[in-house]
């Protein structure tokens, strides 16, 4: 008898303490997941009330519940900074919404804005990101004209920046003949190296050129990188006669081991350089009734500086001419007295170089992300396709028009999740239409 009342008094005692304490499960929902941790970020701000910077304040306490074919998943509060980050089992589509019986008095969601908002969770990490206009009243509400200006600019930022990734390709490709499918590694080296440098200069005293620090080395270190890479895997690789085919092959696998050796030291985390992570868009810079952002109007400005000066070089300089040379036919080039070696290194050099500086234009834009230039490399061929493999001018005209095509889509219909399907119908039609490219001539092709 005694024993079972002992037994009673312990039940009963475990019991209040689970009341008292609560579930496991209910204290886990409020820790934060670790950075690599698959889940969905969520930043809530309120553009209706901003600090003396101009910078919209966090919107602390709102609940966010996330979902799977109907099903609950997850859910999350945002905290002091106005960020959830909502922790999902696996990758895939998710619903998020918000419960607007929890947002502060005087802050409503735009009227044609549902208190929805459906996130493709691609890779891990807490990078993947739901957006709800707060505090957006209808005089400010976007219409086509708008929404064509703000697209337009945009597009033409991107088609710059892919420009130049473009045209390391086209110097490498022109030389070599590889397609190297290992070229979007190395816009996210340039990104990678950028934020790295940024930090350590920020860190140091050096805050108010931290970025411009950084972004020159990242660019000498993609320089450095597409040498090591030529003398250590290509340049062997074609003195032993290995074929494009089998070439190709080891780009892929070069491309993976690179960007999970890139996953290992950064994590799959998103990442912004200092001075631009926050930036809004109340200082502008207006070209052609476009406005553009101060960090837009430089990626502009650099961007145009340095492809004017690379298609100056090319033509005008004796390396430049030498590279067009063994693009041309580098059997003749060789026999002429060029060192075609020489040349393919100076066009390794170079075209890891610009992709470089496109890897960290292209991070003050974006978030940085190891995964960013494998999101990319379909773009940069698509465009390049589009003008002509190998041909300088192509690599321009092609990354304008699929620069446009890329942020234009989505006003046109087209999911943003899913905005690279227009360049790459393109490059489909123009393979069979036009299998050279614009600018493109038969006899690169085979």
């Amino acid at each position: 008898m005694r024993k079972r009342l002992y037994r009673v008094l312990v039940a009963l005692i475990g019991a209040l303490m689970v009341l008292m304490v609560g579930t496991p499960g209910a204290a886990q929902a409020t820790e934060t997941p670790p950075p690599d941790a698959t889940a969905i970020q969520v930043t809530l701000q309120d553009e209706a009330n901003k600090d003396a910077q101009g910078n919209p304040k966090p919107i602390e306490g709102v609940t966010l519940e996330v979902t799977k074919d109907g099903e609950k998943a997850g859910e999350g509060v945002t905290d002091a900074k106005g960020v959830a980050i909502i922790e999902v089992e696996e990758l895939g589509k998710y619903v998020v919404t918000l419960d607007e019986k929890t947002l502060p008095s005087g802050t409503v969601l735009d009227e044609n804005t549902k208190n929805e908002a459906t996130v493709q969770v691609r890779f891990q990490g807490p990078n993947n990101r739901a957006i709800f206009p707060i505090g957006v009243t209808a005089g400010e509400q976007s219409n086509f004209g708008k929404d064509l200006a703000q697209n337009l600019r945009a597009g033409i930022v991107f088609a710059l920046v892919l420009c130049l990734a473009a045209l390391g390709f086209s110097l490498i490709f022109g030389t070599t003949g590889l397609s190297n499918f290992a070229h979007g590694e190395l816009l996210t080296f340039g990104a990678l190296m950028a934020w790295t440098f940024d930090q350590l200069f920020k860190t140091g005293g050096l805050a108010t050129v931290s970025v411009i620090l950084a972004g020159i080395i990242a660019v000498v270190l993609g320089g450095v990188g597409g040498y090591v890479q030529d003398k250590v895997l290509w340049g062997p690789l074609r003195r032993r006669g290995t074929g494009l085919i089998a070439m190709m092959i080891v780009s892929i696998g070069l491309s993976i081991f690179l960007r999970y050796l890139f996953q290992y030291f950064y994590t799959s985390s998103t990442r912004s350089v200092s001075q631009y992570s926050g930036q809004q868009r109340e200082t502008h810079w207006y070209y052609l009734g476009l406005a553009f952002a101060d960090r837009e109007a430089i990626t502009v400005l650099i961007s145009i500086v340095t492809i004017t000066a690379v298609c100056v070089w090319l033509a005008k300089s004796r390396m430049g001419k030498a590279m067009r040379a063994v693009s041309d036919n580098p059997a003749l080039a060789a026999s002429s007295g060029l060192r075609v070696d020489g040349v393919i290194t100076n066009a390794w050099v170079i075209g890891a170089a610009l992709t470089a500086l496109s890897g960290v234009l292209y991070a003050l834009t974006l978030q940085v992300n190891v995964f960013m230039g494998m999101r990319i490399l379909l773009v940069i061929f698509a465009a390049v396709t589009l003008g002509g493999l190998g041909t300088i001018w192509g690599s321009l005209v092609g990354s304008l028009v699929i620069g446009l095509v890329y942020e234009l889509g989505p006003l046109f219909g087209v999911p943003t999740s899913i905005k690279e399907v227009g360049p790459l119908l393109i490059m489909i039609v123009i393979l069979l239409v036009r299998p050279q490219g614009i600018l493109g001539r038969k006899e690169r092709l085979g």
